[in-house]
């Protein structure tokens, strides 16, 4: 009883609101400095094949010799096809791989994207597996234009070099699938799409033909010249659409293969030169972060990972003493490891974040930094919610007295009458009367359907940067940011205008705001671990800012949120990495139309409206 009426007292302890922040601070600090401690050695791991059965580097392969000569004429012809049309090209490719008796067909795409037309058409072949019952297949692929829109001449020749050695071998226990795309991102999507019936048969193609259900797909991106170049390592693209990740064990296999095998160096997210020093190790964690984050299509693998198809790209890179023969035994290792799987790659970890070749962190290890950003936000609108129902003028206990009856002794305003409850304080029993652990009642709609427009406010945004015309998108950018920016203002001068919301109302917007910030970060962490960080750090001002009288306050804090405006950040990210914004937003609008790209259903639909209601709230203070 004692420690319920305690309890009760310190209900309407005012010093209880003063610890939410400094507790929201300290998740913020301490999820930051969780992620800044991962790359030392005792919070990461060296890289490990955990399928047993994948015996990475454990054959001896055979591609050499004769077959270097093979690859030269083929190179030569891949060269010879880049000023022809693209069915005149496929045609040849065709005739290539039918001459190492595969059956072959053909796709033609088209999609439509920001006023552009994106057509073309992918050449592919199946080689059927003598030991295989067309239930289970490998994909090799090898797009005419790489990721930088150069022609792939040793890329393509090798794949058609590899197709014709393979057709000789008669290990393959699966089939073996040749895929020809006519770029890097929307032929392998539309090939993948219709692969599982998930196309658009208006648009794209269906398949001629197919095999049995996609294990793994290995892509190749060689853009040297019809004279060839020597490279120096291999650069491992891991990335798949919306965050998501291949299987760990493939890109161990791909590193053991390439470095353990063939003595080739790896690397990832664009660090050419690591020496696995924290500094190295934190930068290609961070890397990796924003790639995963942002969520594109990193490369032609990136369109199977969403159809649980586990795939990368190796890429040549540097100057060195590696050739295409090197290359070419390192691919067929890495298919000789994946003829031997069993079952799906699934012992593994399909979250993680890579620090080097041989090191990376699990997701046991990194999520509660992600967790502990996002409830701060809970923390913060918990709080906000006490404070609403203390906001206004509690009513006076006094004024609820009867007057006292003939004969009835009244010392104080409070009479034996006043609804009392008890509690218990320095070892004295105190009664306190009723009214004073109540609070008031909460007005709900306005503040409820302030954020739930809010939400839906930002549809429009998402629709207008998905279907404007590319060449009209710098300018709608400029314009949307600029309206963004003054939409605050007008809105919060509207409200104390027509609504006039009080404090408490003022109060529950932002509690609800950050309440479905916070769910929607925790939830975003689980699913795209970086995406949930980015927007949670840049949304963590938000925690702390308040409405207030103080108009200098309130100007100081309108500036500071006009500088976190979720548009201002692209702006400024895009200029921070040396993009153009407009073949930024070209390339998001390609994204939403052909990958099913939802980053930007994230920014227009969780961080926009956080950050526009909270600059709704600190505005209102300029017009009190």
């Amino acid at each position: 009883m004692a420690l319920i009426s305690t309890l009760l007292a310190l209900r309407k302890d005012a010093r209880l609101l003063k610890i939410p922040p400094y507790l929201s601070a300290l998740c913020i600090i301490v999820g930051v400095v969780w992620l800044l401690v991962l790359p030392l050695q005792e919070y990461s791991r060296n890289t490990y094949v955990s399928e047993n059965a994948l015996l990475p580097g454990q054959v001896h392969t055979y591609f050499t010799g004769s077959e270097h000569n093979i690859f030269r004429a083929y190179r030569h012809e891949v060269a010879s096809l880049g000023d022809r049309t693209t069915q005149e090209r496929n045609q040849r490719l065709g005739d290539i791989l039918r001459s190492s008796n595969l059956k072959v067909a053909t796709q033609k795409y088209s999609y439509a994207t920001s006023g552009r037309n994106i057509s073309d058409e992918n050449v592919y072949a199946i080689l059927q597996g003598p030991r295989a019952d067309a239930t289970e297949a490998i994909v090799l692929i090898a797009a005419w234009r790489n990721m930088d829109n150069e022609i792939n001449h040793s890329g393509v020749a090798l794949v058609l070099t590899l197709a014709r050695y393979f057709k000789r071998w008669s290990l393959w226990s699966k089939d073996i699938i040749i895929l020809i795309s006519g770029d890097s991102t929307s032929g392998p999507q539309a090939w993948v799409d219709a692969y599982h019936n998930s196309h658009n048969p208006e648009t794209i193609e269906s398949l001629s033909i197919k095999s049995g259900a996609l294990q793994g797909a290995i892509a190749i991106d060689y853009p040297a010249g019809p004279w060839g170049h020597r490279y120096d390592k291999l650069h491992i693209v891991y990335d798949g659409v919306n965050g998501q990740l291949a299987n760990l064990d493939l890109f161990n296999t791909a590193v053991s293969v390439a470095s353990g095998q063939m003595g080739i160096g790896c690397t990832l997210q664009r660090m050419w030169k690591h020496d696995d020093s924290y500094k190295e190790r934190l930068q290609t964690m961070l890397r990796g972060m924003i790639s995963q984050g942002v969520g594109h299509a990193s490369g032609p693998h990136s369109s199977f990972i969403p159809y649980h198809v586990d795939a990368i790209t190796l890429q040549t890179v540097g100057d060195g003493w590696h050739d295409e023969m090197s290359l070419g035994r390192t691919v067929e290792s890495l298919f000789r490891s994946l003829n031997n799987l069993l079952e799906h790659l699934h012992q593994s970890f399909f979250f993680y974040l890579l620090l080097h070749a041989n090191r990376f962190v699990s997701i046991g290890t990194y999520l509660p930094s992600a967790m502990l950003i996002a409830v701060n936000f809970s923390i913060t609108s918990i709080a906000l919610w006490v404070a609403s129902g203390r906001a206004g003028k509690i009513p006076n206990p006094a004024s609820t007295v009867p007057p006292a009856t003939p004969g009835e002794k009244s010392t104080s305003s409070i009479t034996t009458k006043t609804p009392m409850t008890v509690a218990k304080k320095d070892g004295m029993i105190a009664l306190i009367p009723t009214a004073l652990l109540q609070t008031n009642e909460r007005a709900l709609f306005l503040p409820l359907a302030f954020v739930l427009a809010t939400h839906f406010l930002g549809l429009l945004p998402l629709y207008i940067f998905n279907n404007t015309h590319s060449s009209y998108l710098d300018l709608t950018f400029t314009i949307v940011a600029l309206l963004s920016t003054l939409l605050p203002h007008l809105t919060a001068f509207s409200l104390k205008r027509f609504s006039r919301p009080t404090e408490q109302e003022t109060i529950l917007i932002q509690c609800f705001s950050l309440l479905l910030l916070g769910m929607f970060l925790a939830a975003l962490a689980t699913l795209n671990f970086s995406l949930s960080v980015l927007i949670g750090i840049a949304t963590s001002p938000l925690t702390f800012i308040r409405s207030t009288k103080n108009k200098p306050v309130s100007g100081a804090l309108s500036l500071l949120l006009a500088v976190l405006n979720p548009m201002v950040i692209i702006r400024g990210a895009t200029f921070y990495f040396g993009q153009d914004i407009m073949s930024v937003l070209v390339k998001a609008a390609e994204g939403w139309h052909v990958w099913g790209l939802w980053t930007q259903v994230v920014v227009w639909l969780v961080w926009w409206p956080a950050w526009f209601a909270g600059s709704v709230v600190v505005s209102g203070g300029l017009f009190a």
